[in-house]
């Protein structure tokens, strides 16, 4: 099998910088035709500067990174330097990046990239909010036929929220434009809070990313080191949940993954649960299934490859 083409959709945030790493590792089957930079968990020149940053750290800086959205389609953009740093990248101290943004916007890349590549070849992968995306569908509609799957990392069912009682962060920050792209018909994968939250980052395996004794292996190590402390004062959890990693794992090795082909509609008109994916998990209403929902992981599994392959960096 040729390798799948992807574009990464992303907001760096230590745990999309592992995702990206995981991808960039792993050219027999992933092929990286760009990555495009969001506002989300930091603003947009940081997420900008921190997709170049982490393609450097993997030594591929022949990878174009765009800037796109620098704020959601309706709304103030919320951040999340609570949880990232100021930077998004806290935890390694690594250099200013020495490759330019690629010419051009992120959502003008993603059409031209779409109309060029053959139809059905193209997966999209937002790691952050949806804004690029749906900016994109909205301003180029014929590219979503010519879309081949969209891979998110975004949501949540049984876990709730982690920005609003109710909201993932992802989907909160921008859900109109989470409307958009669950209403757009393409086929959806879903990585939500629900197995994220399974793939903790224990003390061993972050051990284990340590001891590959490379640049790759102490800057993931210290991310995470970093990345953790939020999440083990907050939820008492044994250590971090690499969340965006999941996407990059599931195009490698989906059998990691399994869930349910369920409705997912967007909330966008309430206060209380704005941002909220109303998962039709037990199949209760009449809505049509747009989107395979996961809920589980191999949790030991995906730590071996994602350790065997930034091994290779």
């Amino acid at each position: 099998m040729p390798p799948r083409k992807i574009i990464i959709d992303t907001d760096p945030g230590q745990d999309d910088a592992v995702a990206i790493l995981l991808a960039l590792a792993s050219p027999d089957e992933i092929e990286v035709l760009g990555i495009t930079a969001v506002a989300g968990n930091v603003p947009l020149a940081l997420t900008a500067k921190n997709a170049r940053i982490v393609c450097e750290l993997a030594g591929r800086t022949d990878v174009p990174v765009y800037a796109g959205c620098d704020k959601p389609l309706n709304r103030a953009l919320v951040t999340a330097e609570h949880v990232h740093g100021k930077t998004g990248l806290d935890g390694p101290v690594l250099p200013d990046p020495q490759m330019p943004l690629a010419e051009g916007h992120a959502v003008d890349f993603i059409i031209d990239t779409l109309r060029a590549e053959e139809p059905g070849t193209v997966t999209l992968c937002p790691l952050g909010p949806l804004t690029n995306i749906a900016t994109a569908f909205r301003k180029a509609p014929d590219i979503i036929d010519r879309v081949q799957e969209i891979v998110l990392m975004g949501g949540a069912y049984f876990e709730v929220g982690n920005i609003t009682p109710t909201a993932e962060f992802n989907i909160y920050v921008d859900p109109e434009a989470a409307d958009i792209v669950f209403k757009s018909g393409k086929p959806i994968v879903v990585m939500p809070l629900d197995v994220t939250h399974k793939a903790l980052v224990t003390k061993s395996r972050n051990d284990a990313f340590r001891a590959l004794d490379s640049k790759v292996g102490h800057a993931v190590a210290e991310m995470t080191d970093f990345f953790e402390r939020f999440d083990k004062e907050k939820y008492g959890s044994a250590g971090a949940p690499l969340h965006d990693p999941c996407v990059t794992a599931y195009l490698i090795r989906p059998e990691l993954f399994s869930g349910r082909h369920v409705n997912i509609e967007i909330e966008t008109g309430s206060d209380l649960t704005l941002g909220m994916t109303v998962a039709d998990w037990w199949g209760v209403t009449n809505r049509a299934p747009n989107a395979l929902f996961m809920g589980e992981i191999d949790a030991d599994g995906f730590f071996t490859l994602l350790t065997e392959r930034l091994a290779r960096l």
